[in-house]
């Protein structure tokens, strides 16, 4: 059985995201999607609130699994037994950024294989943070995330 894993912060999950989680289950019999639980940025939604939002937008896929991690992403890849880490792409400066952490996960673990799937066009602009900028700023952010994202976004700017 191949496992991967499909890594990231997730703050939030966006259907950019979704896409890559569910492209990467149709090649991979088991995906472990990795919140990863203390990235170096400032988070809108804490650890347990990623989770279970991706695991509320990912339940229809049944060979996706969604926990949090912490340390090293290879550190999580051995836990789980995954051969594998999904990256996604977009036109943005992101290969420069992603060729540079696989090859640090590479010397880390020269068992790890890195598979990158090229974002989806309708995609290719969204990230986490200018999404909730927009957000923020009471824009329309239909089609770009879950509806329980969507939800969990208003819900957040009420509270402010």
């Amino acid at each position: 059985m191949t496992i991967a894993i499909y890594p990231g912060s997730f703050d939030p999950v966006t259907n950019g995201h979704i896409d890559i989680a569910t492209r990467a289950a149709r090649l991979f019999e088991k995906v472990y999607v990795g919140v990863y639980a203390h990235p170096q940025k400032t988070l809108l939604f804490s650890t347990e609130e990623r989770v279970a939002l991706a695991k509320e937008a990912l339940a229809d896929v049944p060979n996706i699994s969604v926990e949090s991690f912490d340390g090293l992403v290879v550190t999580f890849a051995r836990k789980v037994n995954a051969k594998v880490m999904v990256r996604g792409l977009r036109m943005s400066g992101d290969f420069e950024r992603e060729f540079e952490m696989a090859l640090m996960n590479k010397f880390l673990d020269p068992e790890l294989e890195l598979v990158t799937l090229m974002a989806n066009l309708k995609y290719q602009f969204l990230s986490s943070s200018l999404l909730k900028e927009v957000a923020n700023l009471s824009g329309s952010i239909l089609h770009l995330v879950p509806p329980n994202v969507e939800k969990a976004l208003k819900a957040k700017k009420a509270r402010k």
